[in-house]
């Protein structure tokens, strides 16, 4: 690695915050149709000029847009994931990062490296679901990262798991309803329970009426340290595990163990780290848990080792399109 490549890992953050900026100011979405001037787009999206053609070149000169000799800007392929609502789209996950409480949280990294102690927690006071719990933009902004991540992940677990022979699928810790919708959607045969914490699933309603699953599916408000339903044939657990430590992911799986019949799989999704010196984004996942929630990124061996810990036999892991797996496990 050369001196310039180390100077861009280390401006990286630059970067990052000039992506946050376009996604909040819907350059993408703006552009998409019609390639645009600086001045001409900055009246539509309250921006300075100046400063916003300063921030389209920046962004065109690491590939997100491409700016014509007429001196208009137009969305790269790349660029386009920034589009709100489009397939595969990053423009929320854009959104959720440089919000003013995650990047505060990542401004106390040195203090969770030193302490052990999220850097979430130091900044704020409180964890990161108290912080939403009372704070609805980011709430709002936890939520429509969620949603938008949920279709590729509803396609990746349909894939891997055959649904056919479940009943009732239980989406424990299931936010607003939008895996379980994705998958209800794709099997007309299924019906789901969802539960979540009380101020999460009261938004579920529209998200699962917009799908037409609402008929199929009952929503329950619930902490899952306490109890969770006991109605289905399969549960699923997708990233929860990894926002917490072994302590308390191990308490989740035995509250679920007791709760379940002892022919159900449980279908936990998930992240699977690299072997070393290889997956940097899961490595940097690894460390956005010790930043805001104190959980961690595992892998295939540490999640088996987690399952015994809960109750239950690991049975096999499924690697998906993307970067998540599915792992299949069994009440032991």
């Amino acid at each position: 690695m050369s001196a310039p490549d180390l100077r861009a890992l280390i401006n990286g953050f630059q970067v990052s915050r000039a992506i946050h900026v376009a996604a909040q100011l819907g350059l993408a979405d703006r552009l998409a149709d019609r390639p645009q001037t600086p001045a001409a787009l900055a009246p539509l999206v309250d921006a300075d000029p100046d400063a916003l053609g300063r921030l389209m070149r920046a962004l065109a000169a690491v590939g997100l847009f491409h700016e014509g000799e007429d001196g208009r800007f137009a969305p790269t392929p790349l660029g386009s994931g920034l589009c709100h609502g489009r397939a595969g789209s990053q423009a929320a996950w854009a959104g959720l990062v440089g919000g003013p409480e995650i990047w505060a949280g990542w401004g106390a990294l040195l203090h969770a490296v030193r302490t052990g102690e999220t850097g979430f927690g130091h900044v704020h006071g409180c964890d990161v679901w108290e912080y939403r719990a009372r704070d609805a933009d980011a709430s709002a902004r936890f939520d429509r990262a969620m949603r938008e991540n949920s279709a590729a992940a509803a396609d990746a677990v349909a894939a891997a798991f055959d649904f056919a022979p479940v009943r009732r699928l239980v989406d424990v810790g299931g936010g607003d309803g939008a895996l379980l919708a994705g998958l209800l959607r794709r099997h007309p045969g299924l019906h789901g329970t969802l539960m979540d914490r009380a101020h999460v699933v009261a938004r579920a309603a529209d998200v699962l009426a917009a799908a037409g699953v609402s008929g199929r599916c009952a929503v329950v408000a619930g902490d899952f340290f306490a109890a969770v339903p006991g109605d289905g044939d399969a549960y699923l657990l997708k990233a929860i595990l990894h926002d917490w430590d072994d302590p308390d992911a191990a308490r989740i799986l035995a509250v679920v163990r007791a709760a379940m019949p002892a022919t159900a799989p449980l279908l936990v999704v998930e992240r699977i780290l690299a072997p070393p010196n290889q997956g940097a984004e899961g490595r940097l996942s690894d460390l956005n848990m010790l930043v805001n929630t104190g959980g961690r990124e595992r892998t295939a061996p540490e999640f088996a080792e987690l399952l015994r810990a809960g109750c239950f036999a690991l049975d096999r892991v499924v690697p998906t399109a993307g970067h998540l797996s599915l792992l299949v496990a069994r009440p032991s």
